[in-house]
């Protein structure tokens, strides 16, 4: 019994000071505590804040719509396709000037299409140029006629070209672009430190070479964009049909 009683002693004395110093230590903690409530906030704390509001404030912030011109005109009611993503492309991941390089893309295709389907359409319907040239050969160092490459179809044709030919239509389209890059309302930008094409929405797909003085409309604007369009399906659509079998179900004209 007394080294029962001295054992239960020894456990309430240890108890008891355990229980004293967790009572001491959190009242230290909380008189701390207590202390740096009132302490002045340090310089990252504040900064952190400020950030903190500055995001906050961009949240909220309401952007403006920007407009998109080539609505497609359907029975009568011009409709937008597309248009939650070019809201996203221009007031959530981009700007205005972001809408004007998509819009200038899309010209450049289209134009780029347009020359497409009508070299397609030579091609098939036999005006090439073992018709029209006074000369044999495409390339003589190679020895590639023109009759050679109008017995294939356009594709193949493509892949007859010698690397020559090729890199000199690449040149031409190259230098095309330059121009854009370089020039500002058909002059040379001479005075800008940084490239016209290069700035934000300096790509409008306008290169200033109008030599017919061809009044530019509304209207003409959206015929070139919605020829254009149609001109990527269609090239689409005719690669497609020479290059798998079956792929396009309806029947061509040269079919």
């Amino acid at each position: 019994f007394f080294f029962s009683f001295l054992w239960l002693s020894r456990i309430f004395v240890i108890n008891f000071i355990l229980t004293t110093m967790k009572l001491s230590t959190a009242a230290i903690l909380g008189f701390i505590g207590g202390a740096s409530a009132f302490a002045p906030a340090s310089p990252s704390a504040q900064s952190t804040a400020v950030r903190m509001s500055d995001e906050t404030a961009e949240l909220l912030e309401v952007k403006e719509k920007v407009p998109c011109f080539g609505a497609t005109p359907l029975l009568g009611e011009p409709v937008f396709v597309g248009e939650n993503y070019w809201d996203k492309f221009t007031m959530e991941y981009g700007s205005e000037a972001t809408g004007t390089f998509l819009q200038a893309a899309e010209l450049k295709h289209g134009r780029s299409a347009m020359v497409a389907t009508v070299g397609f359409l030579f091609h098939k319907f036999g005006w090439t140029l073992d018709n029209i040239s006074p000369h044999e050969y495409l390339s003589v160092t190679q020895g590639v006629k023109f009759a050679d490459l109008a017995a294939m179809t356009p594709l193949d044709a493509m892949k007859s070209v010698p690397a020559e030919g090729l890199t000199q239509m690449f040149a031409a389209i190259a230098l095309v672009e330059i121009y854009e890059l370089s020039h500002k309302d058909g002059k040379l930008a001479e005075d800008e430190r940084v490239a016209p094409g290069l700035q934000a929405g300096g790509l409008t797909g306008d290169l200033g070479w109008n030599p017919l003085n061809i009044k530019v409309t509304d209207r003409r604007r959206l015929v070139e964009i919605q020829n254009g369009r149609a001109a990527m399906f269609a090239i689409c659509a005719w690669v497609a049909h020479d290059s798998v079998a079956g792929s396009v179900p309806l029947p061509l004209l040269w079919s």
